[in-house]
């Protein structure tokens, strides 16, 4: 293993100052339309939130943390997936922690950087650092994090891409304008109610933020921010319409382990994860010409390693030809094949059953730069209305960073129904310049 670093260290150096090992090659080579692609984020930190340097809220998970813990996590990944690369995340504490343990992790992961090609990057706040910090305190965070990160990997690295839960739509432009960084985990879709901010109401699959709102695509040039804004972790989508823990579901289920194999056991659990991933793999690649599905596994969490490697292998049998490659790399692909908010996402999915995907229902999802339009019915098509439609064409700002934790963007209709205007309504109740709009892009949708 050593003899490999100092070799890869060697052609490193040898390279172009900012290349990174094994990143820009994928990058070049790996085009965003025919293929699937999984992206997979881990992070380490101390506390479970580090709200700034010198404090903490949550538990402290440093016993959490363990070189040998790390082996067993990467190890994992490895027997289903031997091409896989994954994404580090360390907090601003975990960069900094001179204990023994937190020093091996450090110098194990590098070893996995050079080893694998896998990403390492900075994650502020250990999440939701605008919730409690300033945006100028969170640009130095963003800065700072960085230098260390490129200090500990060495040969001047740098990621392509940070690792935030949330990120306002200053910082995001700061990362790109001033990092040169063009790629963020920079928004968990339609979380509402549950942890530590709230930050519903944006796109589920990649775009370019807007000026006035992290949730909000870019409009023009002028609203643009050149940097790829990813949502964190694939949701089931029939589950993620409710708020919070409402009708006694959790609204994360997805891929997620929490809510998953935490809630029902590996057998149920994993079945349902499979059932979020075939959304995307299934349907929703021929339906988008390519899919992605993205998942964070923090190193705290309680579950076996061999969990992760049952759902990895599943997916490698039923779709091989899947790439599994960093977030950064993902989103530079989405990058060089998007050059402007000109998408136009559609999902389906008929309910699993399990918890909150129910079973009798269908959801049609429709995305795109002006807005944003979910429609609910039972599985035969009947009674079809709209649950969400959020138009993105209409002014709004983001609140003062540190003033509250709720960041959402809530349209004239919003799936969480936290409102009396978001009662389910026909399509065709909807004004008649919300339907011209509709009918712009899906004139199926609309019977007149």
């Amino acid at each position: 293993m050593k003899f490999f670093i100092l070799l890869s260290n060697l052609v490193f150096f040898l390279s172009p100052i900012n290349n990174i090992v094994g990143q820009s090659s994928v990058v070049e080579n790996i085009p965003l339309k025919g293929n699937c692609f999984l992206t997979f984020n881990t992070v380490i930190r101390v506390n479970q939130i580090e709200v700034s340097r010198n404090k903490n809220e949550g538990e402290d998970e440093r016993n959490l943390h363990t070189p040998d813990k790390v082996i067993k996590f990467r190890n994992a990944i490895t027997k289903a997936f031997p091409d896989a690369k994954i994404t580090w995340a360390f907090s601003w504490l975990a960069l900094n922690d001179t204990s023994d343990n937190y020093q091996q992790i450090r110098r194990i992961v590098v070893d996995y950087h050079y080893q694998y090609g896998d990403e390492i990057t900075f994650i502020p706040g250990a999440y939701f650092p605008n919730a409690y910090n300033s945006t100028e305190q969170v640009n130095k965070d963003l800065h700072e994090g960085l230098v260390k990160v490129s200090e500990m990997v060495g040969n001047y690295y740098r990621p392509l891409s940070i690792l935030a839960g949330f990120l306002s739509s200053k910082n995001q432009e700061y990362l790109a304008n001033e990092e040169d960084i063009h790629v963020c985990q920079g928004n968990i879709w339609s979380q509402y109610a549950i942890d530590n901010q709230d930050g519903e109401g944006s796109i589920s699959y990649p775009y370019y933020p807007s000026k006035e709102h992290f949730c909000k695509p870019a409009q023009d040039k002028n609203d643009f921010i050149d940097c790829v804004n990813l949502d964190g972790w694939t949701m089931d989508f029939l589950a993620a319409r409710r708020a919070g823990f409402s009708e006694g579901f959790n609204s994360r289920m997805g891929v997620g382990p929490i809510e998953t194999i935490g809630k029902y056991g590996a057998k149920i659990g994993i079945e349902e994860m499979m059932h979020t991933t075939a959304i995307h793999f299934d349907k929703g690649f021929k339906m988008n010409g390519f899919a992605w599905v993205t998942n964070c596994w923090e190193l705290s969490l309680p579950y076996d390693a061999k969990y992760l490697t049952q759902w990895l292998s599943e997916i490698k049998e039923r779709w091989p030809n899947v790439k599994f490659i960093t977030q950064g790399e993902f989103g530079m692909i989405w990058r060089k094949c998007f050059k402007e908010n000109s998408f136009n996402y559609q999902f389906e999915e008929e309910g699993s059953g399990i918890g909150g995907s129910d079973e009798n229902k269908k959801i049609r999802w429709f995305m795109n730069k002006d807005f944003r339009l979910a429609l609910l019915s039972n599985t035969r098509n009947n009674g079809e209305k709209v649950i969400d439609f959020t138009r993105y064409d209409l002014l709004t700002k983001e609140p003062e960073s540190g003033s509250t934790r709720n960041w959402s963007l809530l349209g004239g209709v919003n799936q969480k129904r936290l409102r009396g205007q978001d009662e389910p309504i026909l399509i065709d109740s909807l004004s008649l310049e919300d339907k011209a709009m509709i009918r712009k892009h899906y004139p199926l949708l609309l019977r007149q």
